[in-house]
This record gives structure tokens, C-alpha cells and sequence, in this order.
């Protein structure tokens, strides 16, 4: 072979490795869209209807995940409560955020980050005359149904358990009843009382709507997570999110977000 044609292959045969080395590095490069449901009607935790851009606290955390992982591109869309489990479930959304707690149910069906993404405050809400303080005052009362399954059912349960000698009359329902309605059965006298994690914007209905309805002291405190569809393509999402949660949490990130939507610093309850 000529010394010519030598140089020529060679050269060729760089442009090749050249070409194949971009290809790789495109590839590797390529932003993934991840789909997520996030609460439609629970200001200040998340609010948004469908072609709304979400606000609030979930959403402002979910942002800065995004921030720090640039090879995925987080599409965030409001969706009503048992719509966000079951489109997560049937793989419609990659991910969903609603002020989430750890259940069974939930860690079978779906990946959790073991970093958490905030934490929520268990409240009771009744009328301003009644007499409803604590759990124990719930014994006799009519309680507005929860969700089967998620997290106020296994914390009113687990909390029947640990006090046999009060019976609590609670009904589990797969009825997405918006938080508003349900505040307004409370007042209008339906039901006694409501318990629900404060972060869900009760407190802004019952000023907005000017409702006669007090908010106990905490009754329990849990951490909130994020969900994300199970499957093998999700095992590295997962990881990541949960790395960066982490990171948000040491930088003072989510410390800030939670003064800026709840007026107060909720990660310190985070445990």
C-alpha cells in the first residue's frame, strides 16, 4: 500500500471512529420526557388544572430536581386525586406528587424514593362550636370517608389499634371528592369533622370561603414522597431523584420552598 493510500485510509478510519464517538455521545445525551401528575386543587401544596402550569410547593421542588438532572425533561400536569395513582399505575405518568405518604399498597405497586419530599402535618377539621380537639373526640362522630388505602385511613387504623378502648366509625372510599366539597360537608353539617395533612390548602378554602371551621393541633406528622411508575426504565429515575432530594434537603433548597408555600419550615418534622 502507497503511503498515499495509507494516509487516506487512516484518515478514514478517524472520521469513522470520530462519527461513531458523536453517535455514542448523542445517545447518551438524549433527554428522556417524564410525564407528571401533580394535585390539581390543593393550593399551597400544588394547584393546576389540565393546560395550567402548576404552582406550589411540589411543583417549585419538582423544578429543582429538573435543574439538577438535565437529562430528563419533567412535564408537569394537574390531575385530580384517583386519577393521579391510577394514570401512574397504567404507566400514563411517569411520576406523581400529592403529598404522598409510604404505604404497602403503595411500595408494591409502585418505586419510592427513600429520600422524602416534604412532610405533612395531620389535622382534624370541624365547626368552630364543636367540641373536637383530638382523635379521642372523634369517637361517635361521623367522619368524612378517606381514600381506601392511602395515607389518613392507615393512620387513623393504625391509631384505632393503638387505643382499642375508642371506637372511631371510619369509612374508606375510592370517591375523588375534591377538598373544597369536603370541607363544605363539615359545614354544612353532613359530617362532624375532616382529617386531612394540612399542606393540602384547607386553610386557604376556609378563609377564601369564610367557613366556620377550626383546624386542630397536629395529630401526626408524616413524611410525603414521590411515586414512580414501576418499571425497569424507571429504576434509574429513581435513583437519581433520590439522590438530588437528598441534595436539596443538605443545600437548604427545600427549606426555603417550604417558607415560601407554607410560612413555616416543614422539613424540620421530616424524619
Amino acid at each position: 500500500m502507497s503511503s498515499i493510500r495509507f494516509g487516506i485510509a487512516v484518515v478514514g478510519g478517524i472520521a469513522i471512529a470520530l462519527a461513531t464517538a458523536v453517535g455514542s455521545y448523542g445517545q447518551d445525551t438524549t433527554v428522556r420526557t417524564i410525564k407528571i401528575a401533580t394535585a390539581a386543587e390543593s393550593k399551597p401544596l400544588s394547584w393546576g388544572a389540565i393546560g395550567t402550569e402548576p404552582q406550589g410547593y411540589e411543583p417549585d421542588v419538582l423544578r429543582a430536581i429538573n435543574a439538577k438532572l438535565p437529562q430528563y425533561k419533567f412535564e408537569m400536569e394537574g390531575a385530580a386525586d384517583i386519577a393521579q395513582e391510577t394514570g401512574l399505575a397504567t404507566g400514563k405518568y411517569d411520576m406523581a406528587s400529592g403529598g404522598y405518604y409510604r404505604a404497602p399498597a403503595r411500595e408494591k405497586q409502585f418505586l419510592i424514593p427513600d429520600n422524602p419530599l416534604g412532610a405533612s402535618l395531620m389535622k382534624i377539621y370541624s365547626r368552630k362550636d364543636s367540641n373536637i380537639n383530638g382523635m379521642k373526640d372523634l369517637v361517635g362522630k361521623q367522619i368524612v370517608p378517606v381514600t381506601a388505602g392511602g395515607g389518613v385511613y392507615k393512620f387513623v387504623t393504625k391509631w384505632q389499634q393503638e387505643n382499642p378502648g375508642y371506637k372511631i366509625d371510619i369509612t374508606a372510599s375510592s370517591a375523588g371528592v375534591p377538598y373544597p366539597d369536603r370541607l363544605k360537608e363539615v359545614q354544612n353539617g353532613k359530617y362532624d369533622a375532616l382529617v386531612l395533612p394540612s399542606n393540602l390548602g384547607e386553610q386557604t378554602v376556609i378563609d377564601n370561603q369564610k367557613l366556620d371551621i377550626k383546624a386542630s393541633e397536629p395529630v401526626s406528622i408524616n413524611n410525603t414522597y414521590l411515586l414512580i411508575h414501576k418499571s425497569d426504565e424507571n429504576k434509574a429515575l429513581v435513583d437519581d431523584v433520590n439522590r438530588v432530594l437528598k441534595e436539596l434537603r443538605g443545600d437548604g433548597t427545600l427549606s426555603k420552598l417550604s417558607q415560601k408555600w407554607f410560612g413555616e419550615d416543614v422539613t424540620t418534622y421530616m424524619k
